[in-house]
């Protein structure tokens, strides 16, 4: 009971402690230096903590007390075991009052006292970076480095270099970096891709290439191939990203995986010209059959983006020789999967399809690959319109593989089947749980799905645009694409005004888009932004106009605009971070 009573009394005295903390704060942000003043004081008479000793003197210096700050300073300094930046605090002091050979003095006291304990240089450093004695910081960290050659403070070193504009200093001691401790390598990347852009001109891409191929020439270190491929995938260069990969994987011939990511990184961009170039080159090169095949694959999803009619049997031709050639594989199914995706949705054979998916069942299958199966299979199901067997499939997932990531999308397929064949009521519960859910992609789907469904019920209780819309849905994804714009014109022009136009308006826009017509798309985007300014659209339609007149209609002025639009209106899009990367390359900015 005392041990209850005592944690209680514990949890209460800090709680009220982490209030005050709070107050004092406030108090200091909002400029009322005097009640900040006397917050900290009782605070730091309470406990006697560095970060509340030094608010005190920031708030004498904020009130002008200059006198005083230097007082307590330089009685703390005279204590034992005192902490060494106490000495850039009183430099500091003394320059706010423009004495600056006593700042000085100070400044170089702090950093002699490196010589007493390199360690210091971490709290020294940090001080001077604080009030941006950048080149004071700089000195501080080269000290610490010659005298104890265990320490590293590249990382540090290299980011005072960049806020100076010191760009190939900067350049130099990330590569310093990356060489002594690679666990340094992402962070290291994430602050050298603020000064890269896109092209591969810009001043600074040059600069840093420039030392990456003079590292090389003086050491043959895999190291700067890598640097390399990653600088060219940053241009989006993935030819010449690729030759640096084959000259790592010729040094280092274990494993194809940074080939196979750089593959995958082609394909996502749309490069698909490089990424099968790639991909054969691991067919003729991998030794494992997985990856044999797996490459295979990819080379078939590309080649159907862009396949005629006419090619058609050729590519089952493949797919049916792949199967043959490697049936002895777990990993079939996979393939399998492909393939039924193809006959059904690109050459109109459902049946076929459902029967390759079935035989694949009949195989020994772990649950997960047997879900991926079944999800394939309920999807061409929806195709020929099967909604009631398909859901069957659906739920078949979500009971065998509860709470896992491909339940949460059998769940959300449940719904979409459930509004395809007009029973919203049900594909409402069905959004109404997947909203909280983990995956954020799918919580966002079944958000929109949610809002398109309530929204174009609450005005029409027929719900007859809403009909409409979900029949254009259906076609769309039965890659019906001429038939589904034909229906979201008859909506478009029967049901002015109703809630349901922007929906209409976007999904007419991607399948214009899906056609190539960007001059149509681009126009149901623009009225969007003109008329739905406040629907949760907009930042969709800001975010895919852009995209239209910076890739396919070359008018980057314009996709400035709308990306500006996003960046400064829309923080919270899921477009923000990318729209905001490519605003700045299209304003020119070097660093953020």
């Amino acid at each position: 009971m005392k041990l209850k009573l005592f944690a209680l009394i514990l949890f209460f005295t800090f709680s009220l402690f982490s209030q005050n903390e709070q107050i004092a704060k406030d108090f200091f942000e909002k400029g009322d230096y005097q009640k900040a003043l006397a917050s900290y004081e009782k605070l730091y008479k309470s406990q006697r903590r560095l970060n509340y000793f030094i608010k005190i003197v920031e708030c004498h210096q904020q009130l002008e007390q200059f006198s005083k700050a230097e007082q307590l300073l330089n009685k703390e300094l005279n204590r034992r075991n005192t902490q060494p930046q106490l000495y850039v605090e009183l430099g500091y002091n003394y320059q706010l009052q423009d004495i600056l050979p006593e700042a000085q003095k100070n400044y170089n006291s702090a950093i002699d006292l490196i010589q007493v304990n390199p360690n210091y240089a971490f709290s020294i450093g940090k001080a001077f970076e604080k009030y941006n004695l950048l080149d004071y910081a700089i000195t501080t960290y080269e000290e610490a480095e010659k005298l104890n050659e265990r320490l590293n403070f590249s990382y540090n070193i290299a980011r005072i270099y960049g806020e100076q504009g010191k760009i190939e200093l900067m350049f130099s001691s990330y590569l310093d970096l990356m060489a002594s401790n690679p666990g340094y390598m992402a962070a290291s990347h994430r602050n050298i891709s603020q000064y890269l852009k896109e092209e591969p001109n810009n001043e600074n891409n040059v600069l840093y290439k420039r030392a990456l191929l003079k590292r090389l020439q003086a050491d043959p270190n895999t190291l700067w191939n890598e640097q390399l491929s990653w600088l060219y995938i940053q241009q989006k260069e993935y030819k010449k990203a690729f030759t640096q990969e084959k000259a790592i994987y010729k040094r280092n011939p274990e494993s194809l995986q940074r080939i196979i990511d750089l593959s995958l990184i082609a394909i996502e961009n749309k490069a698909n010209g490089s990424a099968s170039d790639i991909l054969k080159y691991i067919t003729e090169t991998a030794q494992n059959p997985q990856t044999k095949l797996l490459a295979h694959q990819y080379l078939l999803q590309i080649k159907i983006k862009t396949a005629s009619r006419e090619e058609y049997p050729k590519i089952t031709a493949q797919y049916e020789q792949l199967l043959l050639e490697y049936q002895s594989i777990s990993d079939i199914y996979g393939l399998s999967i492909d393939y039924a995706h193809f006959v059904a949705f690109y050459n109109n054979d459902s049946e076929k399809g459902i029967s390759i998916l079935k035989n694949q069942l009949e195989e020994p299958l772990a649950e997960f690959q047997k879900a991926s199966v079944k999800m394939k299979l309920a999807d061409i199901l929806v195709l020929e319109k099967k909604f009631n067997q398909a859901l069957i499939y659906y739920s078949q997932i979500q009971t065998k593989l509860k709470n896992s990531e491909i339940a949460q999308q059998a769940r959300f397929n449940v719904a979409k089947t459930s509004y395809y064949k007009g029973d919203f009521n049900w594909a409402i519960q069905q959004t109404t749980v997947l909203k909280s859910s983990t995956s954020q992609l799918i919580a966002n789907d079944a958000m929109e799905l949610h809002l398109l469904i309530r929204d174009n019920s609450l005005e029409d209780s027929t719900q007859t645009a809403l009909k409409k819309y979900a029949n254009a849905d259906l076609l769309a994804f039965q890659n019906n694409t001429t038939k589904a714009i034909k229906i979201l014109d008859d909506i478009l022009a029967n049901h002015k005004g109703e809630k349901i136009e922007d929906e209409a308006l976007f999904k007419q826009a991607k399948l214009f888009e899906k056609q190539q017509n960007y001059i149509r798309a681009s126009e149901n985007y623009l009225k969007i932004i003109e008329f739905y300014k406040d629907d949760f659209l907009i930042d969709d339609a800001l975010y895919y106009v852009s995209l239209i007149y910076a890739e396919q209609l070359n008018k980057p002025e314009l996709a400035k605009q709308f990306l500006e639009d996003i960046v400064f209106n829309h923080a919270d899009s899921i477009h923000y971070v990318e729209a905001r990367k490519k605003y700045r390359s299209l304003r020119g900015d070097a660093i953020e």
